[in-house]
């Protein structure tokens, strides 16, 4: 549908051109007519027609703005339109009289060539625009909404990388943790509850060679770190409660 109108438009836009260009041709003729017979005054007399066409081309044919520049733009080619016009008419009434006519009638002619250049122009302006609405493209910037999208998903943040240890600086070594070491009281009483399960601790104490508060803080620090929660409960459990 809009390929069909913008060819309709064109062909119109290239039919008004032609009236517009007869227009002036006519407007043309008149001024030369008018002038007298050597080059300069001819050039003289015809600069006027010729400054409309050339005016009325770019209007039509140049993309239109808003602001001043478009507002200066259609000034300057009303001014140049009005002084055409002017010299025109006052030429073509010269012309007229010149070759018979009377009356009106060299006051009237020349309204009909001066207005079919303003009719011709005026479409012009107008067709040339809306043929550029019609080839104008969709502006990039507005969204255009697609039906049924699938949500944008929005990507996982990258795992962040383990934080590496702080570099030793050479000639010195990396700290060793200490580890206290288990007095041997405590690998006694560990012995003899592994070899004497269900004991009671005073008996463990006595076979160990300690005191029995020892053997029970050996026994419960034992029962703390070696059971595991699958393991069933340690042996010295009882002894404790026996105690």
């Amino acid at each position: 549908m809009m390929t069909t109108d913008l060819h309709r438009l064109k062909r119109l836009g290239w039919a008004v051109r032609a009236v517009f260009t007869l227009g002036i041709a006519a407007s043309l003729a008149g001024n030369v007519l008018h002038a007298e017979n050597n080059a300069i005054s001819q050039a003289i007399a015809a600069w006027s027609p010729l400054a409309l066409l050339l005016a009325v081309e770019l209007i039509s044919r140049v993309p239109l703005r808003r602001g001043a520049h478009a507002v200066a733009r259609l000034a300057a080619t009303a001014v140049i339109a009005g002084i055409a016009a002017w010299v025109s008419y006052w030429h073509l009434v010269g012309v007229a009289v010149r070759y018979g006519e009377s009356g009106a009638s060299p006051y009237l002619i020349p309204f009909s060539v001066d207005g079919l250049i303003v009719i011709a122009s005026v479409s012009l302006v107008e067709i040339g625009g809306r043929i550029r609405r019609i080839q104008a493209p969709a502006d990039p910037a507005t969204p255009v909404a697609v039906p049924n999208a699938a949500p944008a998903v929005k990507p996982l943040p990258a795992p962040q990388p383990a934080a590496e240890p702080a570099p030793v600086p050479p000639g010195k070594k990396a700290p060793v943790k200490r580890v206290k070491p288990r007095p041997a009281s405590a690998d006694k009483v560990a012995k003899v509850a592994a070899k004497m399960p269900g004991a009671p601790v005073a008996a463990i104490a006595e076979k160990a060679g300690v005191s029995p508060s020892t053997a029970r803080r050996h026994l419960a620090a034992l029962a703390a770190t070696d059971a595991s929660p699958s393991a069933p409960a340690p042996a010295e459990t009882p002894a404790l409660a026996a105690a």
